[in-house]
């Protein structure tokens, strides 16, 4: 395998870890984030103190067009735009619930992760050879808050990728010691990853 090739792998496994981070954010919203431009919009403009211009350099979209769907001349963005107001709007939507299940994961919740991927550990011809598996697994708040504090930091593929494989391994295949305690697992070709507060 190529280091280009190694390369998008690792930006694909990273970009499946922060879609999984995003969604279970989402699920602890105790109300809806708004759904429409305007209201995104309205919402967003209170977040950048008022300012059309901050707004407008957030969104990448001129302040004519931040003004328009204010006023509710325009109502239907394009799909770049309206892709950039679902993110921006739900990354910042009751930040204190997030960070409260955030704190709550690293110091004594934990977090649960359910994932497809490849997982190997062992000869092949074994029952640990490496092979795809279905795994879902409540990890430690120890290595949950190592997990968070790696995605918030914005860590390299390489970073979050291990701080995931790490917890996932210890959790999973380390349980309980037992000889296996410094068992090296092979976590790679991520296929989908929830995670869940």
């Amino acid at each position: 395998m190529t280091e280009e090739e190694k390369a998008a792998r690792a930006a694909r496994t990273r970009t499946k870890i922060l879609d999984g981070f995003a969604r279970a954010e989402r699920a602890l919203f105790t109300r809806p984030a708004p759904k429409s431009a305007r209201a995104q919009m309205k919402f967003l403009r209170t977040r950048e103190k008022g300012s059309t211009k901050s707004l407008a350099e957030r969104l990448g979209v001129s302040r004519k067009t931040v003004q328009r769907y204010l006023s509710g001349a325009s109502t239907k963005p394009n799909k770049r735009l309206q892709a950039a107001l679902v993110e921006e709007t739900e990354s910042e939507w009751q930040p204190q619930v997030r960070t409260q299940a955030m704190q709550r994961a690293a110091s004594s919740g934990g977090l649960v992760i359910s994932c497809r991927a490849y997982f190997g550990l062992g000869p092949e011809g074994t029952s640990d050879a490496g092979r795809v598996r279905d795994i879902t697994v409540a990890v430690s708040p120890s290595h949950a808050a190592a997990i968070i504090a790696a995605q918030e930091e914005g860590a390299t593929e390489s970073d979050l990728h291990d701080a995931v494989a790490e917890a996932i391994a210890d959790a999973y295949f380390r349980q309980g010691g037992g000889g296996r305690a410094g068992l090296e697992v092979k976590f790679a070709d991520v296929e989908w990853l929830n995670i869940a507060f």
